[in-house]
């Protein structure tokens, strides 16, 4: 539904620009426009302007939090004999969010999210938000309009958390959390970035637990932020075994001692031999696979180490779902396939809650900050 509101006053017009104010964002398409408008995310360029239609909210930026799979690509595009060139990493972030008007990587399509404070508010909002809240945007960056005033002079490009000037528009259709009081705002960042994950792995889990079965959940990706946060809400929810995988010796070691997965495996999660036997040998198939890695290829190798008539939750912005559809059939496989789609009604209170209570969880969350913290 398009809600007709003027444009902002003293605000200049494009030619282009759709004159009335849609909650789902679609008057602050600029490409491509008429019949061939599509929705913010799909959008090529946004009209990041810091003027506000009615129903919106103006967010000062403090920390964007690019989304793995996009810095990895990134990094990766800017790697020359091992080392990063974080200059060069931060000139094409720059640059995507000048010529885009949001930060979404062209070849991954994803973002992040962000945390800044309300610095005003639409008479018309319904987003519960007031000026001077800090808050976390719990949309994607690629859909966000943004623009960047401080040239991320603070930034090395070593890093996913990104210190960040400028501003952020949240639609009439939108989703913020406040930061809690009692969390470091950087560590709330890490947590709500992925706060999808654990939620849709509670959701999963607990049907199972509904019939009164124990399922056994693989997490691939295991050490990671979404990952151990899944083994958590895994366990709380009432799964009977945890395997967690993980691609290197480094990662078992700091996972092992948490006592978050019952066992933990090395395997390439892009293996499909090596992947099924690691889980099988630890007590597999798995009745629920979580794909929590940030790198393409696992779609087959998941579905393979996942029981007949079992759930994978594909919760990786690198996954190709014609890859796990196609491959799904070509095994032969009788798998259902969910699309993590990052939002879940309360994930992040879910997420948080997890953090709290967890010891094992919010060591592994911290010890991250702490090496974030390290490159800067």
């Amino acid at each position: 539904m398009i809600v007709s509101h003027p444009l902002p006053a003293g605000a200049d017009l494009p030619a282009n620009l759709c004159v009335s104010s849609s909650p789902v964002g679609l008057h602050r398409v600029l490409e491509p426009t008429g019949d061939a408008i599509t929705l913010p995310q799909a959008a090529r360029r946004l009209d990041a302007r810091a003027e506000l239609w009615p129903d919106e909210v103006r967010i000062s930026v403090e920390t964007l939090n690019l989304d793995a799979a996009s810095y990895r690509q990134l990094a990766e595009k800017h790697t020359t004999d091992g080392i990063v060139d974080g200059d060069a990493l931060r000139d094409e972030v720059l640059d995507i969010v000048a010529t885009r008007g949001k930060m979404q990587n062209p070849v991954t399509g994803s973002g992040g999210m962000l945390i800044g404070t309300v610095d005003a508010v639409g008479p018309e909002s319904r987003l519960g938000l007031t000026v001077g809240d800090r808050v976390a945007t719990l949309v994607s960056l690629s859909l966000t309009p943004l623009r960047i005033t401080d040239g991320l002079a603070r930034w090395d490009g070593l890093s996913e958390q990104v210190p960040a000037a400028g501003h952020a528009i949240l639609f009439g259709r939108s989703i913020a959390a406040r930061l809690p009081d009692d969390l470091d705002p950087l560590l709330s960042l890490m947590v709500m970035d992925v706060c999808g994950a654990p939620a849709l792995v509670e959701r999963v889990v607990g049907e199972y637990a509904a019939r009164h079965v124990a399922p056994t959940v693989a997490v691939l990706g295991a050490a990671g932020k979404s990952g151990s946060l899944s083994l958590a809400a895994a366990r709380r929810a009432g799964a009977g075994r945890l395997i967690g995988v993980v691609p290197v010796e480094a990662e078992r070691t700091l996972l092992e001692p948490t006592g978050l997965a019952d066992e933990v495996v090395l395997a390439d999660a892009r293996s499909p031999l090596g992947l099924s036997s690691a889980v099988e040998a630890a007590g597999g198939p798995a009745d629920v696979t979580v794909v929590c890695v940030d790198v393409p290829g696992c779609e087959q190798p998941a579905i393979l180490a996942t029981a007949q008539g079992g759930t994978i939750i594909f919760f990786s912005m690198a996954t190709s779902f014609a890859a796990a559809a196609l491959g799904a059939e070509g095994l032969a496989a009788d798998v259902r396939m969910i699309v993590g789609n990052g939002y879940v009604a309360g994930h992040a209170d879910l997420a948080l809650s997890l953090l709290r209570e967890v010891p094992a969880v919010r060591a592994l969350f911290e010890s991250r900050l702490a090496a974030e913290r390290s490159t800067r």
